[in-house]
């Protein structure tokens, strides 16, 4: 891996209505930049529309492992985080968790 022990990725997922990102954005995106070896997550920032959301979903996610999955994530955003992208944000560390698997799948073969 060249001396790099992380990997970028990026879980997507589709805006509710009536939200100020939709706007801006037809989908939101979780990015993360993740350490390889334990899937834990350093540094993370999201596609909503005020700077401070972003921010704090990124401290939200902060210091998770994802390499076995993100139910315990999603429970701390459902609980945390009270406003309309809710779903959306969980749908997309899904795909987050999803994209994760896949690279470690891929650099097995």
């Amino acid at each position: 891996m060249n001396g790099c022990h992380t990997i970028f990725i990026a879980g997507h997922s589709r805006l509710p209505q009536g939200m100020a990102a939709k706007n801006v954005y037809e989908t939101l995106t979780v990015t993360a930049e993740v350490d390889y070896k334990y899937g834990v997550i350093l540094e993370a920032s999201c596609t909503l529309a005020t700077n401070h959301g972003r921010e704090y979903i990124g401290r939200l996610l902060r210091g998770y492992s994802i390499k076995n999955g993100v139910d315990d994530l999603i429970k701390t955003v459902q609980f945390h985080y009270q406003g309309k992208a809710t779903n959306a944000i969980v749908a997309a560390l899904k795909d987050l968790h999803f994209q994760f698997q896949q690279t470690k799948q891929a650099s097995n073969h």
